[in-house]
């Protein structure tokens, strides 16, 4: 006999929320098959079987709180399940009853409802089942607030009743939570929601944020990108995109300006001789930012390549905590949704963050005449308290001179 305990979570996450159990007591599995999945207040971690065997007992079920290492199930290692579950001679018999009779004249005996409604419903989680089967709801019946709608122990307490249930009032009309074109839904925030939520309010309410903008002309950019990007994809196996060119340009002009590179704290400035640039990527379950490591060292064929590897692990909720912690800057591209204009908010202890905007054609006067070019606004967000305004302007300044004229980035000028 085994214990299946919590993965053993860093200092900086106190505990978690088991969110869904893969298995049922009694199932056989292989080794490394998914258990269940905990969600922190930044990742979902993953819990799976240590062997071949059997889950003997869940004892930690969905939406309870774990912390490190906490025992959440008991495995037999090597075991495999029954065919059929045993039968103890002292328990009764469910009660059955009799029903009309069919076409052909045979009564017909069906098991108590109770135990129906638990039947029809292992795909559930214990939790949910064994509220089921006491207070004779059935979850498919029931509003779920869980991830993908699934039906949670919460929802099995206070169960809000689908409109298409088919459960009627006395009068007739379908039972839901509202009726009308107002209707409303209470959901609970996950727990990524409201770590967003609590960081988002810090930076805004314990930083003297600022926030400068410019505008960039992309016609260079984009010229280079429609010369290059078939055989660059062709050499590289990767599209090239316009997020690595300004992750290129950043990571230079944190070169030149190290106090947009630093964080505080405390008393203290700390000045990073690294470069380590988070992208802001926004998932089913939240905002993230994963962090691409050693810019200055990473060629614009691999930082497209990670930019991509982990946007598609954030999509499916696998990035790990390592992903996600120790960043020195952060850029965010609300231009993929069609923002215009915004403040991105600081991503602490950071001191500085480039939000990147959509690309529309303006006109704009160049040499005394008017020619309508693709701009992008820019927007440099910062810590006062750290960065000048000086500072600050001649930051996104550099951003905008090294966009404009990528050959600069190539002669390092």
């Amino acid at each position: 006999m085994a214990e299946i305990k919590a993965p053993v979570f860093p200092e900086s996450v106190a505990d978690g929320t088991i969110v869904e159990w893969h298995v049922t007591e009694g199932q056989q599995v292989n080794r490394d098959d998914l258990l269940a999945e905990i969600e922190t207040d930044k990742v979902v971690l993953e819990v799976v079987a240590p062997d071949n065997g059997v889950v003997t007992k869940i004892v930690k079920q969905v939406d309870d709180t774990v912390e490190s290492a906490d025992l959440i199930a008991e495995f037999e290692s090597g075991a495999s399940a029954s065919a059929a579950p045993a039968v103890d001679p002292n328990q009764p018999a469910a009660p059955v009853q009799e029903k009309q009779a069919t076409d052909g004249g045979e009564p017909v005996q069906v098991t108590d409802k109770k135990d129906s409604v638990e039947a029809d419903h292992k795909d559930q989680s214990p939790a949910v089942r064994k509220a089921a089967k006491e207070d004779d709801v059935d979850p498919k019946n029931v509003e779920g607030s869980g991830r993908g709608g699934r039906v949670t122990k919460t929802d099995m307490a206070s169960p809000t009743l689908k409109a298409d249930s088919g459960i009627t009032t006395d009068n007739g009309s379908p039972v839901a939570e509202s009726t009308g074109e107002r209707s409303e839904k209470r959901v609970p925030m996950t727990r990524l929601r409201k770590r967003v939520a609590e960081r988002l309010l810090s930076a805004s309410q314990d930083t003297a944020m600022l926030t400068t903008f410019n505008e960039v002309n992309m016609k260079p950019l984009m010229d280079l990108r429609a010369q290059y990007k078939e055989r660059f994809e062709q050499r590289h196996g990767v599209r090239l995109g316009f997020m690595s060119l300004f992750i290129r340009a950043a990571t230079e002009a944190l070169k030149r300006f190290p106090a947009v590179n630093a964080s505080l704290d405390g008393d203290d400035i700390v000045y990073h001789g690294y470069y380590d640039i988070g992208v802001a990527v926004s998932s089913d379950r939240g905002l993230v930012v994963p962090v691409l490591r050693d810019t200055d060292q990473m060629s614009m064929a691999e930082v497209e390549s990670k930019i991509r590897e982990l946007g598609g692990q954030a999509q499916k909720g696998k990035l790990g905590l390592d992903d996600m912690i120790g960043g020195t800057f952060t850029i965010s591209n609300g231009g993929v949704f069609g923002s215009l204009m915004s403040t991105p908010i600081l991503n602490p202890p950071q001191t500085a963050i480039l939000g990147m905007h959509a690309i529309n054609d303006r006109p704009m006067a160049v040499d005394g005449k008017v020619e309508i070019l693709p701009m992008m606004y820019l927007a440099l967000s910062y810590d006062h308290r750290m960065i000048d305004g000086k500072e600050a302007v001649q930051f996104l300044v550099t951003i905008k001179e090294l966009v404009e004229d990528p050959a600069m980035l190539l002669l390092d000028l």
